[in-house]
């Protein structure tokens, strides 16, 4: 029995990325009209304002004093809702080929495809990828037994449950799981007793200690030991060189993220020092119709700060609508004034 392969997405605009910059992309492309469709390789919106500092504070936004990455990422949400983007999250997006009409065939490593008009890179210093654990035979067992960074934890409770990792991400899970209201056998590992988290973390997992809910290992994965088709157990090797066997169902590996630039590398975009060069008074890149924005590209002057980002995408997005939609083209239309904006915002019927 064959599967018929599903139809592309056909979109106007096709945002790489769902970090900050991203997000205000869509917003921008959406008020000005135009359909869009996000894709990221995280399971969740955010970027590395959630991968790496979510709860840390964020001081340099306008008008917003202070607010922490999930915080900024769950505002942007708020404001790209009007608009519905489509929002695909863990899709590394592999290809991307010119056509003859001039749009863009895209596909994910998972097989999603999409056919968009306009392309926009905001992919941050490149895709996010989990650390992974050097081990032989856990591949076997991933999205089975073995996750990383997961975002529902609620599968695993009730479970033995191994967590690995000694940053805010790590611990985080690990008390969660062990605060959890069924019984959850939870052990967190890292290499040596210092963790690196915010002050009320620490004292949240150290009271966890202290009461039995929470063990924690120090020492290094050797090995892992499977029955059958399911993991069991893995040997935790400590520093004074003996061995442990610690059984469990579940082994959740939060080592943290690296980017890596992926796959944007073969898509025909000239690159210097990793980075896309753009024309700064649309932010397209070397290649019409793919635009830019955000750590990822480069340019004379160059500020590497979520506000010059918003801008980029502003003016990105102006460019695109120019090309794409020329009959539309007129004065610059303002939120506080516009009829036409109030509407496509959901402010009048």
């Amino acid at each position: 029995m064959t599967t018929t392969p599903a139809a592309p997405i056909e979109t106007d605009a096709l945002v790489i990325g769902a970090g900050p910059v991203g997000l205000f992309q869509a917003f921008q492309l959406g008020l000005l009209g135009l359909s869009v469709q996000v894709v990221d390789v995280l399971p969740q919106a955010g970027g590395q304002c959630v991968a790496l500092y979510a709860d840390k504070p964020i001081y340099d936004i306008p008008g917003v004093p202070v607010c922490t990455g999930r915080e900024l990422t769950d505002l942007l949400l708020r404001q790209t809702a009007p608009f519905q983007p489509g929002l695909h999250f863990g899709h590394e997006v592999q290809t991307l080929r010119p056509l003859g009409d001039g749009r863009f065939e895209v596909g994910t490593h998972a097989g999603l495809q999409f056919l968009a008009c306009s392309v926009f890179i905001a992919a941050g210093v490149g895709a996010f990828t989990p650390r992974r654990l050097k081990v032989a035979g856990l591949e076997a067992h991933e999205q089975r037994q073995v996750f990383h960074h997961p975002d529902d934890l609620a599968p695993f409770a009730g479970q033995r449950v191994l967590v690995v990792g000694g940053d805010d991400a790590a611990l985080h899970c690990a008390a969660a799981l062990a605060e959890h209201p069924r019984t959850t056998d939870v052990t967190l590992l890292h290499r040596r007793d210092q963790f690196t988290a915010e002050a009320d973390l620490l004292a949240r997992v150290a009271a966890l200690r202290a009461n039995g809910r929470l063990r924690v290992c120090i020492g290094q994965i050797t090995t892992a030991r499977a029955q059958g088709d399911r993991l069991d157990a893995v040997t935790v090797l400590d520093a004074q060189g003996l061995e442990t066997l610690c059984p469990l169902d579940v082994l959740i590996v939060c080592q943290g993220l690296s980017p890596r630039l992926g796959p944007i590398a073969d898509w025909g975009l000239a690159l210097e020092r990793k980075l896309l060069p753009v024309n700064v008074t649309t932010f397209e890149t070397v290649l019409p119709g793919i635009y830019a924005v955000g750590d990822i590209n480069t340019y004379p002057g160059k500020k590497k700060l979520i506000l010059c980002g918003f801008h980029e995408a502003t003016l990105a997005a102006h460019a695109a609508h120019d090309h794409l939609r020329p009959q539309e083209r007129g004065p610059l239309l303002y939120t506080t004034s516009s009829a036409l904006l109030h509407r496509r915002l959901g402010l009048t019927g």
